[in-house]
């Protein structure tokens, strides 16, 4: 068994990825997490935009001084489209004599694929860093083509035209709300009850997308909720606006950000020494001494209950709010047999008659 299988065993993980949708389900999963995925975004079929064909033509005859690429991803679906189209040969030949500047290492592999150069590369994958070195040299009078990058990048051009630069935009992939929102609504009621523990963010468009789709609601369960990891600081920008902590690897990769989840939503269960063994609670599950055992959501939620008073008796009432459904004491009373049962043994939770429940906690682990 490698260190990582069963480090997220109990938390429930969102994926609001589509590109690599199914690569970041598999790494999860190898590490034991439960998957939700909710596509945010979908991107529209590069052979078939007539929006980049006819930008491609328009960069082919601006024969620019300088080219932006900003994603690998991009630049590379790019050339293939050019290619699917005839006009690869000439859109090679143009970016060639062109000076080249890059986002960041991931479009530098794609710029070398196509048998071209780099000039330079932002080391903080930033646009800013690009915008940044442009002013300091000057770029009055010279053309230059923008690869986007999932939408427009309406405050980088606007500098650049600003400085005297004329400016071509190529929309390389576009992303468009998903054919049917129902997932991400579903992930948005998800989130709101408490049911997903980390959330996961690729792009900023997808964050975007995402508060357009579900509403006020889920964005105050972010502030106060699940850990929300975003693979970059780019991505992050639009969740820290508006107020919600993020975390981020400091590489900006997806292993990265698997990692950094692996890492993070461990420390937020809670430990406890409980009649002689370890209890840890998760997201959906417990482990007990390392052990893991699902539980029901009404189960689930009577033991969050207990754990976050450990040692100290809770009423009946308290354990009725905690439900997802509410219901009433007989309710609690079948819960709690339903989670002694699923631990294994009654000596975990002890009845205090005519009082509540508490769990026999020794001390903390």
């Amino acid at each position: 068994m490698t260190t990582t299988e069963g480090v997220l065993t109990g938390f429930t993980v969102a994926v609001t990825a589509e590109r690599r949708r199914d690569e970041m389900t598999a790494l999860l999963q190898r590490r034991g997490a439960r998957v939700f995925t909710a596509s945010a975004l979908t991107i529209v079929p590069l052979a078939d935009d007539d929006a980049l064909r006819a930008a491609t033509e328009a960069c082919i005859g601006l024969a620019p001084d300088l080219v932006i690429a900003t994603t690998g991803f991009g630049f590379r679906g790019w050339i293939e489209a050019a290619e699917g189209w005839g006009l690869g040969e000439r859109l090679r030949e143009v970016l060639g004599q062109a000076r080249i500047l890059a986002r960041g290492p991931k479009p530098c592999g794609a710029i070398r694929a196509a048998g071209l150069t780099e000039e330079w590369a932002a080391r903080t994958e930033a646009s800013a860093e690009i915008l940044e070195k442009l002013l300091a040299e000057g770029i009055a009078g010279h053309r230059i083509v923008v690869q986007e990058h999932g939408e427009p990048q309406t405050g980088f051009v606007a500098a650049l035209r600003a400085a005297g630069a004329a400016v071509a935009e190529v929309p390389v992939y576009r992303w468009v709300p998903p054919p049917d929102t129902a997932p991400v609504r579903r992930l948005g009621e998800l989130i709101t009850a408490g049911q997903i523990d980390a959330v996961t963010f690729t792009s900023a468009p997808a964050v975007k997308s995402f508060f357009r789709l579900t509403g006020d609601a889920v964005l105050a369960s972010l502030r106060s909720g699940p850990l929300v990891a975003c693979v970059g600081p780019v991505t992050a920008a639009p969740l820290i606006e508006r107020g919600v902590p993020v975390v981020m690897p400091e590489r900006f990769r997806l292993g990265a950000l698997i990692k950094t989840v692996s890492d993070e939503l461990p420390k937020r269960a809670v430990r406890l020494r409980v009649a002689g063994g370890i209890l840890e609670v998760r997201g959906h599950a417990v482990l007990i001494d390392d052990e893991p055992r699902t539980l029901a959501p009404a189960a689930m939620a009577i033991l969050g209950a207990l754990a976050a008073r450990p040692g100290a008796v809770v009423a009946k009432e308290q354990l009725i709010a905690a439900l997802p459904r509410g219901n009433d004491g007989h309710a609690v009373d079948v819960a709690v047999a339903r989670l002694r049962t699923a631990l294994g043994s009654g000596k975990h939770i002890e009845t205090v008659i005519k009082r509540g429940y508490r769990l026999r906690v020794d001390e903390p682990a």
